[in-house]
């Protein structure tokens, strides 16, 4: 017995010298992997990776205390050093960013929407659209783009391939993001409802509207499983992630988040849904089967980093924030900061986060 203990111990040894043997837990985990400073002023929303072109475009604005004098435009970063390659330009109002890896044209979420080329960054055209153009996202099965609206309308569909306006959908609701499953049908968060709105891409009609069932409201991200057709939407209202059959709606159950979600997505390489929130926390979970879920784990960020997008080829999880300094003190006499107030950005201090294992 004590010859083959020391056998067993040192085939396990042996197989973690190989690498074949389990990782420590501490490795496993995900974690902040990278964190770049690249400064430059200007607000931000929406942050958005191309995996294919290796490219992270990040969209910069005169609001949320970027201050006058801000040019608006779209960074453009290279997806594996942070290292910025360019800047797409004319983007007045900008929120996010959208590209059709077939075409290889790029489209702003601004007003007028910006149709680009992804390798040279010049403009080919500019398409004036009704509505206030902030979420935007493609669906492949038309080889559309979908800009999104709070006003009506909700969404205007655009032909990725030369940039002509389709036609435009009232989902009877405000917009915060959408997922396509690639085979006729997009699913969009409607904040102000607390609802799902399903889209026949085809007809470009609404079909159905699901409701959240009072589990969350202010559903402000969305994720989808497209093969076992599973939404997770993220709320405000609690922070919860609720999570839905994508064909007839039924809620198969409800996880907390972190607080001040605004963007979120699922990772089909790894079965895992994720969002960032505002309070500076990255929120896991693990689809272990298509009716069992659990939160994996809450990633520390950086406060702030409310939008995300994956890097499908690396697994990657890219977030955007800013230090903001403290608002002004009232002075007496003067009226109160509103509710939710902030400071000026902190100059120079916009960052790209990049989260993985």
């Amino acid at each position: 017995m004590r010859i083959s203990k020391i056998f067993l111990v040192m085939a396990i040894s042996g197989l973690t010298t190989l690498g074949l043997a389990d990782p420590p837990a501490a490795e496993q985990a995900y974690k902040v992997v990278k964190k770049e400073k690249v400064g430059r002023a200007g607000g931000f929303d929406y942050v958005y990776a191309d995996a294919d072109r290796r490219r992270l475009y990040v969209p910069r604005s005169a609001g949320r205390g970027g201050g006058g004098g801000v040019e608006p435009r779209i960074d453009v970063y290279d997806l594996d050093t942070l290292k910025p390659v360019g800047k797409v330009t004319g983007t007045n109002g900008v929120h996010g960013a959208a590209v059709d890896p077939k075409s290889g044209h790029g489209f702003a979420s601004s007003n007028p929407v910006v149709m680009f080329d992804t390798k040279t960054f010049q403009t080919i055209k500019t398409i004036e659209v009704a509505g206030r153009p902030d979420g935007i996202f493609f669906e492949p099965a038309g080889e559309q783009i979908y800009v999104l609206s709070h006003a009506e309308p909700n969404v205007t569909v655009i032909d990725a391939r030369d940039g002509s306006i389709v036609g435009t959908i009232d989902l009877g609701g405000a917009p915060e993001q959408g997922q396509s499953d690639g085979a006729g049908h997009a699913y969009i968060d409607l904040e102000d409802k607390g609802q799902i709105a399903v889209v026949d891409t085809k007809a470009m009609k609404v079909t159905a509207h699901y409701d959240l069932g009072g589990k969350g409201g202010g559903p402000a991200g969305l994720g989808l499983d497209a093969k076992n057709h599973i939404l997770f939407a993220f709320c405000h209202e609690p922070a919860t992630c609720v999570i839905l059959n994508a064909d007839d709606g039924k809620i198969l159950s409800a996880l907390p988040i972190g607080t001040g979600v605004d963007g979120g997505g699922f990772n089909p390489n790894t079965m895992e849904a994720f969002s960032s929130q505002g309070d500076g926390t990255l929120s896991i979970i693990k689809e272990n089967s298509p009716t069992r879920f659990e939160v994996e784990q809450t990633v520390k960020t950086m406060r702030g980093a409310k939008t995300c997008t994956l890097d499908s080829k690396t697994n990657q999880i890219f977030l955007i924030a800013a230090e903001m300094a403290a608002p002004a003190p009232t002075t007496a006499g003067a009226a109160a900061p509103r509710r939710g107030g902030r400071g000026q950005m902190v100059p120079d201090s916009f960052t790209i986060l990049s989260v993985g294992k």
